[in-house]
């Protein structure tokens, strides 16, 4: 494994506009190719991605868009929903969207002539985060800096609705955990909420913020880890409801944090953009240096391949992929 390798990304997808967010879908569609969806200053797009590293008769990577979706505004979160299908007849792509209005847009196609829409309303400040259900894709649960977390159901009614202390910055549903959501707040503090007594039981602390993102391990429902400051933590809700392991990362201030979905060791953050460049580092717990670092012109958003140690990161008119080592 190269110790600190700082290299340019494997892979390059040339897009119109500026990508603020950029998410592969976590969920099996009944496809060989990996959907990925990318959203700009008014629209959605998404398309399909193979790579080399999982079919040799791929040269380096192919892109396909399927269809661009018309948002009207700036797209701060995309998640996709687990009811989206290739092999279904006619296909159903179905994500959801926060934008810059505060409201949730929920979009469904069959990529031809059905393409509906519904806004959720009700939220009175910037959406951080959303996440689909991850079973039956019936609800989406949505944490905003008006300190809330709400659960909806595809209807756009309101199902639940938890007060936080402090701005919600990151929402988690693990497909283990089907009745319990994760909430991390911006004053450093991780919350379970369960979903049928509407109750909080457990809650992991930071002891530094601003907390900006967490993320809750797919390959093990015990580790979350997070970002607060310039540090990474890492808990294991075993032990305690203090970090296990944290470090010092980026110089500036950490942004994102996302766990690899195939290897629980194996996580990525990226630092504050704005600047002319977004550093992405990719760490793996059985090293002390991180295993990969790249560079993004002004990247937003994180997103990790659903069967590959490969990750994307947006930036100016372009995605950018990176390959790490397991």
């Amino acid at each position: 494994m190269k110790q600190d390798s700082t290299r340019n990304s494997a892979y390059t997808v040339d897009c119109e506009d500026y990508v603020h967010v950029v998410k592969f879908n976590p969920f099996e569609s009944g496809d060989a190719c990996s959907l990925i969806a990318y959203g700009g200053n008014n629209y959605v797009v998404v398309g399909t991605c193979r790579f080399q590293e999982e079919d040799a008769e791929v040269e380096g990577m192919q892109y396909k868009t399927l269809r661009t979706f018309h948002h009207g505004i700036r797209v701060d979160a995309i998640a996709w929903s687990p009811e989206t299908r290739l092999d279904a007849l006619p296909p159903r792509i179905r994500f959801c969207t926060a934008a810059s209005d505060r409201k949730l847009r929920l979009y469904t196609s069959d990529l031809q002539d059905k393409n509906e829409f519904k806004t959720f309303d009700g939220h009175s400040d910037y959406i951080n985060d959303l996440v689909f259900a991850p079973k039956e894709g019936q609800e989406v649960a949505s944490v905003s800096d008006d300190h809330t977390c709400r659960v909806w159901d595809l209807e756009g009614n309101e199902k639940a609705h938890f007060v936080l202390c402090s701005p919600g910055m990151s929402v988690c549903w693990h497909p283990e955990e089907p009745f319990k959501l994760m909430v991390a707040e911006k004053n450093g503090t991780i919350r379970f909420y369960d979903l049928v007594t509407q109750q909080a039981i457990l809650s992991l602390e930071c002891e530094q913020k601003p907390l900006m993102s967490a993320d809750w391990c797919l390959k093990n429902n015990l580790k979350i880890g997070a970002v607060a400051g310039s540090d990474w933590l890492i808990w294991d809700v075993a032990r305690s409801s203090y970090p296990q392991d944290k470090r010092p990362i980026h110089v500036d201030r950490a942004r994102l944090f996302r766990w690899s979905r195939v290897n629980e060791n194996l996580f990525a953050t990226t630092g504050y953009p704005g600047k002319t460049n977004t550093q992405l580092l990719v760490h793996h717990l059985g090293h002390p240096q991180p295993i990969l670092t790249g560079t993004a012109a002004v990247g937003s958003g994180l997103t990790w391949h659903r069967t590959l140690p490969l990750c994307a990161v947006g930036g100016d008119h372009k995605i950018f992929f990176w390959v790490s080592e397991m």
